[in-house]
């Protein structure tokens, strides 16, 4: 009798507890990572509402323009923007002979820009190389304290020219011009995938990018020759020591920026934009300091507010897809790679806020393990 009042007890307790019902799904799955990202095209002016009502978490590029107080709910997230060239024009000899006034002259006309800093060196402070130029960068601010140059003709192209509609346009007598290359696209530009693996690894650095900006300025054959000879030392790792790299940097940019004909002005800073209210916002928000939130590290760190894990991310963009879907060489335009960055897994990723690369599906292990 004892054994089959247990037994009883036993049935009845599974027919209590035991049942189980197909068909509905846990909500949270047991991961980190949002388990459904949206990417959505859409213009500053829809952005702004959909960010403040929650419907987007984020809005990537630097389409939409906030106020400095945009709310307690919504966060500014800031990177390098782009950088400004101006370029003396080789048939003014007024612009040849006296080109860094000239240069020094658009740099004080910008100083009232918003989003410009003044720094006439092409390695700005978010590249993770600058404390190896610093004092290099300070001897140039020194050198544009110079007498202005008065009543300049400045051609001004793209944005630029909608923030100063009162420099001239281009025309046959132009002294200067000013043009604005936008960061972000110049490293993507300069960057290929291929089967997972993201290169070169130089591509992030403040000289491969100041080279790839001033490098057609340089007419001296000696100087040509020089800049050259650098740049495919530190390409092959042609270097005994960590010493003799940086001071290859170093030189590298000073051949670089030995004139005033060509210069890199100063930057812009990029403000994106990400929604941080409880409970439609998100956290834990990592970016990159030359690519902002258009980057693998944001994709992989952010965090909705309303879940332990997963949940639905929803994010904004500024660009149409405009580029074949191509998951082995990888996606080319702005829309396409945040998908790839959304759905890929690199081996190695972009360091946020140095110039080279942090582990991600690889381990650095010792040698014989």
């Amino acid at each position: 009798m004892k054994w089959l009042t247990k037994l009883v007890w036993i049935l009845g307790a599974v027919a209590v507890f035991g049942v189980a019902r197909g068909g509905h799904e846990l909500p949270i799955y047991p991961s980190f990572y949002p388990h459904e990202i949206d990417i959505r095209s859409l213009a500053p002016e829809e952005a702004a509402p959909a960010l403040r009502e929650g419907k987007i978490q984020a809005y990537i590029g630097r389409g939409l323009s906030l106020s400095r107080a945009p709310g307690a709910e919504i966060r500014a997230v800031e990177s390098l923007g782009s950088f400004i060239l101006v370029r003396a024009n080789p048939s003014s000899p007024r612009a040849q002979n006296d080109a860094c006034a000239v240069a020094g002259t658009v740099m004080r006309a910008l100083a009232s820009q918003d989003d410009f800093v003044a720094h006439p060196y092409p390695v700005t402070p978010f590249h993770g190389d600058y404390l190896h130029h610093a004092d290099l960068a300070a001897a140039a601010r020194a050198r544009f304290a110079q007498t202005p140059a008065d009543n300049l003709k400045i051609a001004v192209l793209g944005r630029l020219a909608q923030l100063h509609p009162e420099w001239s346009v281009r025309d046959a007598d132009w002294d200067v011009e000013v043009a604005e290359v936008d960061a972000a696209e110049l490293v993507a530009s300069a960057m290929f995938s291929m089967n997972g693996w993201l290169a070169p690894p130089w591509v992030r650095t403040g000289w491969f990018q100041a080279e790839r900006l001033l490098a057609d300025n340089a007419s001296e054959p000696d100087r040509m020759q020089r800049i050259q000879s650098d740049a495919q030392r530190l390409k092959r790792g042609d270097y005994t020591s960590l010493v003799e790299r940086i001071n290859l940097e170093r030189e590298l940019v000073s051949l670089l920026t030995a004139d005033c004909r060509k210069i890199v002005a100063g930057y812009t800073i990029k403000r994106e934009y990400v929604n941080v209210e409880f409970s439609a916002g998100i956290e834990n928000i990592g970016y990159d300091s030359l690519a902002g939130l258009h980057s693998p590290i944001f994709i992989r760190t952010v965090k909705l507010k309303d879940f332990p894990w997963n949940g639905w991310l929803a994010l904004g963009i500024d660009a149409n897809p405009a580029a074949a879907w191509n998951p082995i060489g990888g996606m080319t335009d702005p829309f396409g790679r945040l998908m790839g960055f959304a759905v890929g897994d690199p081996a190695l990723l972009p360091s946020p806020y140095e110039a080279g690369w942090m582990l991600n599906r690889i381990s650095d292990l010792p040698a014989g393990r």
